[in-house]
């Protein structure tokens, strides 16, 4: 079976995705190795859509045959196909709790790395200098300022299309806070989200933290003076190959739930469950803009297909929990603001 094969993953430095799923790898202990995508490196299959990271299986002979994207597929894949050390729970609710945590960094909290990264000029200046290096750093000067201001052009020009709009500014950075304040509260208290080891929301908070707390400026010196705790937990998850666990046991009690993980799913229910409820909306109904109230103000943006897809995937994964599984989600969601989410 090509589980005992290496997988290549392709991506970047700089990229959320790509660093959650090298991190997943790197944790699972699965032989993988690493390339940089569209450098001189990268030996990949095609994939539908140019989107990064790519994980690339090999046959049983190790030539790389067959290649796929998107980070929630990718770790349901590994997860059914590569046993130990997994990511999921073995309880259905706690399962569901951590995939909804997944998909609010995913979905949500990319708006404000992309946010920071293409709005303050030390972060737009830093990422148009260094972003080109990754495809070829022995390109010429005149090559890379070419690419530079491609780059920055072509970036800021997606702002409003991901949510970063002036108009929105208030609405992503007061986000962005209370997200720090929560880690730093509940790191103070805790090695992982939901357990004494990580889930797949972890790789996914750091996959979009680690670029805002380690290369951003703006929002690292954010971090710093908001969640020094948040930073040190960033670096720790990068590679957690070292930390130790025991079969399927480590995850936290749902009878004894740290307080701070309430306070994550409010921060869930107060932001990322609205827009993803208004998206949703604005695709059935054919709208070219979604519009919806976030923490008491308008915030509005162009309709996101995949994102539609994303909130189908999780109402799937709640219609597949049983009846007393669904109870307790109801339970935790309480008061939270997540409830239309599942309802």
């Amino acid at each position: 079976m090509s589980g005992r094969l290496q997988i290549t993953i392709g991506g970047a430095f700089s990229s959320p995705y790509t660093m959650k799923m090298r991190a997943v790898l790197r944790y699972r202990h699965l032989p993988f190795r690493w390339v940089l995508r569209n450098s001189r490196w990268d030996d990949l299959p095609d994939v539908p859509v140019k989107i990064i990271p790519v994980l690339a299986f090999p046959d049983d002979d190790g030539r790389l045959v067959e290649a796929m994207v998107d980070s929630s597929p990718q770790i349901d894949r590994l997860e059914a196909e590569y046993p130990g050390r997994r990511l999921t729970p073995p309880n259905g609710a706690l399962a569901f709790i951590d995939r909804l945590i997944e998909d609010f960094a995913d979905e949500w909290v990319t708006k404000l790395m992309y946010h920071y990264r293409w709005t303050y000029e030390p972060d737009i200046e830093k990422a148009g200098r260094l972003l080109p290096l990754d495809q070829n750093m022995q390109a010429d000067d005149d090559a890379l300022n070419r690419m530079h201001d491609y780059i920055i052009d072509r970036q800021i020009g997606r702002r409003a299309m991901v949510g970063s709009t002036d108009e929105n500014q208030p609405i992503l950075e007061a986000s962005y806070h209370r997200l720090l304040d929560v880690l730093q509260h509940h790191l103070g208290a805790n090695d992982f989200l939901l357990g004494d080891r990580p889930g797949r929301g972890d790789f996914a908070v750091y996959g979009q933290l680690k670029p805002m707390l380690w290369w951003d400026p703006t929002p690292m010196a954010i971090a710093v003076e908001r969640a020094p705790r948040a930073l040190h937990w960033v670096e720790r998850v990068d590679d957690l190959s070292w930390w130790e666990v025991d079969g399927d046991d480590g995850w936290c009690d749902l009878e004894a739930l740290a307080p701070t993980v309430n306070e994550l799913l409010h921060e869930i229910g107060r932001t990322y469950a609205p827009f993803m409820l208004a998206n949703a909306a604005a695709l059935e109904a054919g709208d070219n803009e979604v519009v919806c109230a976030i923490d008491g103000a308008e915030y509005r943006q162009a309709p996101f297909r995949y994102q539609g897809k994303c909130l189908a995937w999780l109402h799937e994964a709640h219609d597949a929990l049983d009846a007393a599984d669904r109870a307790i989600v109801a339970d935790l969601l309480a008061g939270t603001g997540c409830e239309p989410l599942v309802a």
